[in-house]
Formats: structure tokens, sequence, C-alpha cells
């Protein structure tokens, strides 16, 4: 059963809720529901640490590296959990925990690197005997709000980078994971973290999430999930510091004289892994008009071969997604787009959670599986004929977090980040291509700030000007 850690000590919840496998259906555990009182108690004694605790930075780095290397060891055992909260197939779950050992060590070395500069004061006219230069402090309580399609590396991605500036942490996981989220914790205190310096707390957006938003306590706010709720948090924030990474439709551009084979053996992996629950997963692939059937082809001849279903069978590679009521979402969305012309090349099956990786052509703009995040295993071709058109199709959405583009032309390659309004443009890759030492947020209604260890530390902290006059 997953517990609570308030002010240093797991304790029960105000009530406890049954998970269930994702693929099976099967209870598997129960997670401790906290009530708004033990909200209030962990932000205040996450307060008070922050007072009390002042680790060093090298003291931050061993934590953090101890971390990383408690986190191989427990492999095999969070992969169980995985499986069961998530259905992620044992490709997701081992490159989940590899990602996520390197973000805990990506954040120990930022520990020991986190400084200001210099100002050239004497560079002003006038100015010959004052100096200044710039300090970095923690912003102080850090509240991390994280979903269920990462349970362990975005965990890592705000609460080792909070922890690297010397922040402490109030941390509320998806409840649909609770379980991942409890296992990190529990490594970076036996890791050394005083147990104080991070709360866990399971529940409801609804009642803890927003309990968690109203408290002033809490200096800044770091959430992954859904531009309605980060709309919500950015509004009860107010002054204090926000990091938002939110919705998507993520599109991937593939021009005639890309190398096909390459990018089709990298869009497929891209559009369906993690079952398409991913905010830069491949949506839209957006095809020159002039190879777009022999694209389409070699899509669906490598989609079709995938293996899919039982999370827990060697071979599989799309499990379950997180709900049947998810999987049965997608299904509608796909049925409504045939019923308005669009055409199934591979896929749309569903069995329960499992729903079968999906390409879909002929779909109408305004087809929901088009114009709305559909966070699932479908992806949705379309022809274009100018690079014009298809950096206004990819443009012309709300969302702006990620792009790819194929392509052999340098010139092409060189601008692309000029014409595509995306946090992250990537040539030669797709949109879900993401290296964890890079940075990482969208623009548009996909939020603002940037994740990626280096960057985030210095988000979580703030920068003062110290001027010395001699």
């Amino acid at each position: 059963m997953s517990k609570l850690l308030i002010a240093g000590q797991w304790v029960a919840g105000d009530h406890s809720e049954v998970l269930t496998d994702c693929y099976s259906g099967e209870p598997y555990g129960e997670m401790a529901v906290a009530s708004v009182r033990q909200v209030e108690e962990a932000v205040g004694a996450a307060t008070e640490a922050m007072r009390r605790i002042q680790l060093s930075p090298d003291e931050r780095y061993r934590i953090l590296m101890r971390a990383a290397d408690l986190l191989q060891t427990r492999k095999e055992a969070l992969l169980q959990t995985m499986v069961a909260e998530t259905g992620f197939p044992r490709g997701d779950g081992d490159n989940e925990i590899r990602r996520c050992v390197q973000t805990l060590q990506l954040s120990a070395e930022e520990a020991r690197k986190v400084v200001g500069h210099i100002v050239p004061m004497q560079a002003t006219p006038g100015l010959k005997s004052r100096m200044g230069y710039t300090i970095l402090v923690p912003r102080g309580v850090v509240c991390a709000i994280t979903p269920y399609n990462s349970p362990l590396n975005v965990v890592a991605h705000k609460v080792a980078p909070a922890l690297a500036g010397g922040n402490v942490v109030v941390l509320k996981p998806s409840e649909l994971t609770p379980l991942s989220a409890v296992a990190l914790c529990e490594i970076l205190i036996e890791a050394g973290l005083p147990a104080e310096c991070i709360s866990l707390l399971h529940g409801p957006g609804m009642t803890i999430g927003r309990a968690l938003l109203d408290d002033n306590r809490i200096q800044f706010y770091t959430f992954t999930g859904s531009t309605r709720v980060g709309r919500e948090i950015q509004r009860a924030a107010g002054l204090r510091g926000t990091q938002l990474e939110l919705g998507s439709i993520a599109s991937t551009i593939v021009l005639a004289d890309a190398d096909q084979q390459l990018a089709a053996s990298k869009i497929v992996p891209a559009g369906f892994r993690k079952a398409g629950q991913v905010c830069t997963s491949v949506q839209r692939v957006l095809i020159q008009r002039t190879i777009y059937k022999d694209f389409l082809d070699k899509l669906v001849a490598i989609t079709s071969k995938i293996p899919y279903g039982d999370p827990r069978k060697p071979d599989t590679v799309v499990g379950p997604m997180i709900t049947v009521q998810q999987a049965e979402r997608a299904e509608k969305w796909v049925a409504e787009a045939v019923q308005a012309g669009a055409r199934v090349l591979v896929g749309g099956k569903r069995e329960r959670a499992v729903f079968s990786p999906t390409i879909l052509t002929d779909v109408s703009p305004d087809s929901r599986v088009a114009c709305e995040e559909v966070f699932a295993p479908v992806i949705v071709a379309m022809p274009f004929d100018t690079l014009e058109e298809a950096y206004e199709r990819a443009n012309d959405t709300p969302y702006g977090l990620a792009a790819g583009l194929f392509t052999r032309d340098i010139s092409v390659a060189m601008t692309a980040g000029l014409n595509l309004q995306f946090g992250g443009v990537h040539i030669n890759e797709t949109s879900s291509s993401r290296v964890d030492v890079m940075p990482f947020g969208g623009v548009k209604d996909s939020g603002f700030g940037r994740e990626g260890p280096h960057y985030a530390v210095r988000e979580m902290m703030e920068e003062r000007l110290v001027t010395i006059a001699f």
C-alpha cells in the first residue's frame, strides 16, 4: 500500500483507494489518499525544513548520485510496478528507468555548478570604484505535480533539479501511478536526503491539487499535464513562479528528398511508444504529396508487424492505455473520423484498455483526431505540396511543444527553427525526440519554462544582484 510522506514520516491517509492493473483490471494495491488537513501539514513541515535544513552543493550532488546508483539496483521491482500502474511493456519500462538514472545524474552535476555571474559595473563611466555580481538562491518550497505517462522520469525532472538547487519539494504524482513515486522517494531518502526535505501526497487534483494551489507558502509550481489544468495553476499561482509543460498536437514533416526508410523507422515507434500517451507522440505526419503513397506503404508495413496487447509478454511493444475509458475515447474519435470520410489503413481495434496501433488517412481537418490531442496510439497521415504549406499546417494549432522534420536539404534544416512555432524543432528526428540533457518545453498553449536539469535548476532559483562600492 502506498503511504503519504509528511514531516519526514510515512503516514496513513484519510482513506485508501484500490489500484487496478492497467491490462487485467485486477487489484494490485492500495493508495493512501490525503486529506486537506494533511496537505496543510505537509506544506508547513516543508516550510520548516527549508528554514532548518541547508544542504551544501556537494551534499546535494552526493545524494542525487547515490540515488541514481540505487535506482539501477531496483530495476526489476520498478519494472513490475510500472507494468501494473501504466501498462508499459518492458521496452518502455527499461527506457523510463534508464532515463530517470540519467536525470538524477545530470541534476547531481548541476548542484555543483550553480553560480551567478560578474556584472561589468566598471564599464560604466564614473564607476571605477564599484563592482557587482549575481548569486542564485533557492526559491523555497517547490510543488511538483506530475502525470501518469512518465511516473519516474518526469517526477525526477521536477524533484531532482529542485533538490539540486537547495529547495524542498512537495510532490503530488498522478493518482493513477502513485507507487512509482513512492519508490523514488524511498530511494532518495535511502541515498541520504533528509526525509523532511520531500513530502509525498496522493489524491485527486480537485481536492489535493486545489489545496496545494491555495497555500501561499509554496513559492514555485512545476506541472506537466493538460492545458486546462495548467491555466488553473497559473491563475492560482499569481506572481509566484511556475513551469508548465502542457498539451500538444505534435506534427512531423517528411519532405520528398528525405531518407524515407529512416523517417518511417523513427516515426512509427515515436507515434506508438507508451501506447501513444506522450505529449510529443507523433500524432500528425505531414508527407509531401509526390511520395505520399510510397511513404504511407512503409508506415503501414512497419505498423502492421507491431506486437500489441499483454505488456507482460516479452515481445509486446504496445501495451494498454491507462484506462479502459481512455481506450474507449480513442475508439470513438477514430469512429467519428471514419464516419466523416477517413480510412483506417491499419489498426482501429480495441480490446478492453488495449487500442491497436492505428494509421488514418483522408482525415477531415476538423476531426478530433486531427485538431485535438488524441493521446493514444493513433497517427493521422496528411499530404502537402509545398514546404510553406507544411509549415502552415504544422503551426495551425493552439499548441507548440515539439515538431520533427525529415530532409536532406541543409538550407531547409538550418531555417526550419525559424519557421516552425514550437519549443523544440528536430531535424531528421521526430517530434518525440528528447534527450534529458536538453531544454524541453513549449510555446503557445503548450506552456512555458524549460525542463532539463541545467535549465530547470535555474528556473527553481532566484537571481539576486549584489553591488559593492569601495
